[in-house]
Protein backbone atom coordinates (compact mmCIF):
# COMPACT_ATOMS: atom_id res chain seq x y z
CA UNK A 1 0.00 0.00 0.00
CA UNK A 2 1.27 3.58 -0.57
CA UNK A 3 0.28 6.82 0.86
CA UNK A 4 0.58 10.30 -0.04
CA UNK A 5 0.86 12.86 2.65
CA UNK A 6 -0.10 16.51 1.38
CA UNK A 7 1.14 19.95 3.19
CA UNK A 8 -1.00 22.59 1.60
CA UNK A 9 -0.11 26.00 0.46
CA UNK A 10 -0.28 28.12 -2.75
CA UNK A 11 3.57 28.86 -2.29
CA UNK A 12 4.48 25.26 -1.13
CA UNK A 13 2.52 22.40 -1.57
CA UNK A 14 4.54 19.64 0.51
CA UNK A 15 4.26 16.06 -0.38
CA UNK A 16 5.54 12.73 1.13
CA UNK A 17 5.57 9.50 0.21
CA UNK A 18 5.22 6.23 1.94
CA UNK A 19 5.14 2.36 1.09
CA UNK A 20 3.76 -0.20 3.21
CA UNK A 21 5.40 -3.65 2.49
CA UNK A 22 4.69 -6.41 5.49
CA UNK A 23 3.91 -3.76 7.91
CA UNK A 24 6.83 -2.03 7.56
CA UNK A 25 7.30 1.82 6.89
CA UNK A 26 9.43 2.80 3.50
CA UNK A 27 10.16 6.32 3.15
CA UNK A 28 9.62 6.49 -1.06
CA UNK A 29 10.25 10.28 -1.79
CA UNK A 30 9.40 13.79 -0.57
CA UNK A 31 9.59 17.11 -2.06
CA UNK A 32 7.82 20.45 -2.49
CA UNK A 33 5.25 21.54 -5.42
CA UNK A 34 6.24 25.48 -5.39
CA UNK A 35 4.65 28.09 -7.13
CA UNK A 36 6.37 31.29 -8.90
CA UNK A 37 5.23 34.02 -6.87
CA UNK A 38 5.18 36.68 -9.59
CA UNK A 39 2.49 34.36 -11.56
CA UNK A 40 -0.78 35.20 -11.59
CA UNK A 41 -2.88 32.91 -8.54
CA UNK A 42 -4.45 31.42 -11.46
CA UNK A 43 -1.67 30.33 -13.10
CA UNK A 44 0.22 28.98 -9.99
CA UNK A 45 -3.14 26.60 -8.85
CA UNK A 46 -3.03 25.39 -11.91
CA UNK A 47 0.79 24.33 -11.20
CA UNK A 48 -0.05 22.52 -8.22
CA UNK A 49 -3.08 20.76 -10.10
CA UNK A 50 -0.31 19.81 -13.11
CA UNK A 51 2.51 18.69 -10.50
CA UNK A 52 0.52 16.68 -8.59
CA UNK A 53 -0.81 15.03 -10.87
CA UNK A 54 2.36 14.29 -12.03
CA UNK A 55 3.29 13.13 -9.00
CA UNK A 56 0.59 10.92 -8.57
CA UNK A 57 0.91 9.25 -11.84
CA UNK A 58 4.05 8.43 -11.07
CA UNK A 59 3.62 7.00 -7.45
CA UNK A 60 0.19 5.38 -7.81
CA UNK A 61 -0.39 6.52 -3.96
CA UNK A 62 -4.04 4.33 -2.86
CA UNK A 63 -4.58 6.67 -0.20
CA UNK A 64 -4.05 10.61 0.93
CA UNK A 65 -3.50 12.39 4.14
CA UNK A 66 -4.11 15.80 3.82
CA UNK A 67 -3.86 18.68 6.25
CA UNK A 68 -6.79 20.49 7.60
CA UNK A 69 -7.02 24.18 6.90
CA UNK A 70 -7.52 25.97 10.26
CA UNK A 71 -8.91 29.10 9.90
CA UNK A 72 -6.98 32.13 11.13
CA UNK A 73 -6.88 35.99 9.80
CA UNK A 74 -4.61 36.34 7.18
CA UNK A 75 -3.68 37.84 3.79
CA UNK A 76 -2.82 34.44 2.39
CA UNK A 77 -5.97 32.61 3.90
CA UNK A 78 -8.55 32.60 0.55
CA UNK A 79 -5.31 31.25 -1.64
CA UNK A 80 -4.40 28.69 0.95
CA UNK A 81 -7.79 27.36 0.50
CA UNK A 82 -7.88 27.57 -2.77
CA UNK A 83 -4.97 25.29 -3.15
CA UNK A 84 -6.58 23.04 -0.91
CA UNK A 85 -9.57 22.67 -3.04
CA UNK A 86 -7.20 22.28 -6.13
CA UNK A 87 -5.58 19.28 -4.43
CA UNK A 88 -8.54 17.99 -3.16
CA UNK A 89 -9.94 17.82 -6.58
CA UNK A 90 -7.22 16.17 -7.95
CA UNK A 91 -7.28 13.26 -5.19
CA UNK A 92 -10.83 12.63 -5.89
CA UNK A 93 -10.30 12.72 -9.70
CA UNK A 94 -7.94 10.34 -9.10
CA UNK A 95 -10.31 7.82 -6.93
CA UNK A 96 -7.78 7.97 -4.21
CA UNK A 97 -9.58 7.90 -0.16
CA UNK A 98 -8.73 11.01 1.74
CA UNK A 99 -7.95 11.64 5.30
CA UNK A 100 -7.67 15.02 7.04
CA UNK A 101 -6.24 15.55 9.82
CA UNK A 102 -5.36 18.87 11.50
CA UNK A 103 -1.99 20.24 12.69
CA UNK A 104 -2.17 19.88 16.63
CA UNK A 105 -3.52 15.80 15.73
CA UNK A 106 -0.37 15.82 13.25
CA UNK A 107 1.84 17.08 16.10
CA UNK A 108 0.24 14.94 19.15
CA UNK A 109 0.08 11.42 16.85
CA UNK A 110 4.13 11.65 15.59
CA UNK A 111 5.62 13.80 18.51
CA UNK A 112 3.37 12.54 21.54
CA UNK A 113 2.11 16.55 22.02
CA UNK A 114 -0.09 18.84 19.88
CA UNK A 115 1.84 21.67 20.38
CA UNK A 116 5.19 19.81 19.69
CA UNK A 117 7.62 22.16 18.03
CA UNK A 118 8.82 21.86 14.21
CA UNK A 119 12.18 20.17 15.31
CA UNK A 120 10.54 17.50 17.46
CA UNK A 121 8.47 16.76 14.57
CA UNK A 122 11.02 16.51 12.27
CA UNK A 123 12.68 13.65 14.32
CA UNK A 124 9.79 11.84 14.59
CA UNK A 125 9.46 11.86 11.35
CA UNK A 126 13.09 10.74 10.96
CA UNK A 127 12.78 7.94 13.47
CA UNK A 128 9.19 6.69 12.01
CA UNK A 129 11.31 6.12 8.71
CA UNK A 130 14.53 5.53 9.82
CA UNK A 131 16.45 8.22 8.14
CA UNK A 132 19.76 9.46 8.44
CA UNK A 133 18.59 13.12 7.63
CA UNK A 134 15.92 15.31 7.90
CA UNK A 135 13.14 15.57 5.11
CA UNK A 136 13.75 18.82 2.87
CA UNK A 137 12.28 21.25 2.88
CA UNK A 138 9.96 21.47 6.18
CA UNK A 139 7.16 21.33 4.10
CA UNK A 140 8.06 17.65 3.22
CA UNK A 141 8.85 17.03 6.32
CA UNK A 142 5.52 17.42 7.62
CA UNK A 143 3.79 16.25 4.58
CA UNK A 144 5.89 13.27 5.65
CA UNK A 145 4.37 13.61 9.60
CA UNK A 146 0.60 13.84 7.89
CA UNK A 147 1.18 10.73 6.15
CA UNK A 148 2.33 9.06 8.91
CA UNK A 149 -0.28 10.41 11.04
CA UNK A 150 -2.76 8.10 9.03
CA UNK A 151 -0.76 5.55 9.29
CA UNK A 152 -0.67 5.19 12.95
CA UNK A 153 -4.40 5.90 12.64
CA UNK A 154 -4.85 2.36 10.56
CA UNK A 155 -2.95 0.47 13.08
CA UNK A 156 0.25 0.62 11.35
CA UNK A 157 3.29 1.84 13.87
Amino acid sequence: MRIIGIDPGLGRVGYGIIEIKNEKKIFLDCGVIETNKNNKEEDRLYEIFNDLNTIIDHWKPEIAAVEKFFFYKSSTTISVVQARGVIMMVLASKKIKISEYAPSQVKLTIAGSGKASKKDVIEAVMYNLNLNYAPKPDDSADALAIALTKLNEDGIN
